[in-house]
C-alpha cells in the first residue's frame, strides 16, 4: 500500500498530540480502545440497491481509538466542573484501516446473461485498502459521571467528525489487461485508477457503550463513511476517455457502512 507524505505527517502528529495529551496536566481523563467488524463498501462493482451486491463486497477494518473525556481530571482524581459540555461529550480521535475485495453483482451478470458485456462484468475484480485518520464529536444523552459512576450499564451516543483517508485501488480482469476490448465494455474504458490517492471523508455514528468495569467498556458502533471522490473502489464509469458523461448507475461517490466492536479502558 502507498501512503504519502502528507498522511504519513498527519499519523505522526495525531501520535505525538495523543500521547502529550496523555501525560500532559491538562486536567482531562483519557480513555484508549480498539474497534474491529466488518464494512459494507458501496461503490461502483454491482448493481446499485442490489442485496447480493451490498452483501458480496464486505470488507473487514480495525481501528485504534483515544478518547479525551472533559468529565474527570486525571491530575487530581476529581471530576472537573459541572458543566453540559463536560458531562455530555468526547472527542474520538481514530486511526483506522481496512480492505474490501470487489466483483460485480446483480442482474447483469446472472448465470442467465450470456453477453460479451455480461461476461467482461463477471471477470472484472477490484480490491481498495484504506488507511485513514480523524477526529470525531461524540454527544452522550445520559450523563458521563453517571455511567463512570455506575448508576446504568448502557449509554448511548451519537458522533459527527471528519478523517483524512489515503487509498490503495486495485483493478483487473480475468480475461486479460483492461481497457482491451477484449476485456472491458466500452462505457469503462479509461474509467480505472490504480495509483494510491487520498481525500476528505465525514463521518457519523451511532453507538452505546457497556459497562464492564469501573475502567472498562464494551461499544457497539454504527458507522456511515462518505468520501469526497468517486476513486476510492479504482473505478469511475461516469469519467469515460477522460470526459465526464452521464452514468444512470453511478450517481455518488463512495460510502461504506461499518458495524464495529470496541473495547474501551479509562487510563487513570
Amino acid at each position: 500500500m502507498k501512503i504519502n507524505t502528507r498522511l504519513l505527517l498527519l499519523v505522526f502528529v495525531f501520535l505525538v498530540v495523543s500521547k502529550q495529551e496523555i501525560h500532559s496536566q491538562f486536567g482531562f481523563s483519557h480513555e484508549v480502545g480498539i474497534i474491529t467488524g466488518p464494512i459494507v463498501f458501496y461503490s461502483d462493482f454491482g448493481q446499485r440497491y442490489d442485496f447480493e451486491t451490498n452483501s458480496g463486497n464486505v470488507g473487514f477494518g480495525v481501528g485504534l481509538i483515544h478518547y479525551i473525556n472533559f468529565s474527570y481530571r486525571a491530575d487530581c482524581n476529581c471530576y472537573t466542573r459541572d458543566l453540559f459540555f463536560n458531562d455530555h461529550f468526547k472527542i474520538r480521535n481514530e486511526i483506522d484501516f481496512h480492505k474490501t475485495n470487489f466483483e460485480h453483482f446483480g442482474k447483469y451478470v446472472d448465470p442467465s446473461q450470456t453477453s460479451l458485456v455480461a461476461d467482461q462484468l463477471r471477470a472484472m475484480k477490484g480490491s481498495t485498502t484504506v488507511f485513514d485518520i480523524g477526529t470525531q464529536l461524540e454527544y452522550f444523552p445520559m450523563s458521563i459521571r453517571d455511567f463512570a459512576a455506575g448508576a446504568y450499564r448502557i449509554a448511548p451516543f451519537i458522533s459527527v467528525g471528519v478523517h483524512w483517508v489515503n487509498y490503495d485501488p486495485k483493478v483487473y480482469s480475468e480475461l486479460g489487461p483492461i481497457n482491451t476490448p477484449a476485456s472491458t465494455p466500452v462505457k469503462y474504458f479509461n474509467s480505472f485508477q490504480q495509483e494510491g490517492d487520498s481525500v476528505w471523508s465525514v463521518v457519523a455514528s451511532v453507538g452505546i457503550r457497556y459497562k464492564l468495569t469501573p475502567l472498562t467498556d464494551l461499544m457497539l458502533d454504527s458507522r456511515w463513511q462518505y468520501y469526497f471522490s468517486n476513486w476510492v473502489d479504482g473505478l469511475n464509469p461516469s469519467f469515460e476517455n477522460n470526459q465526464i458523461v452521464e452514468v444512470p448507475e453511478n450517481k455518488a461517490n463512495e460510502w461504506i457502512y461499518w458495524l464495529n466492536i470496541g473495547y474501551i479502558l479509562y487510563l487513570d
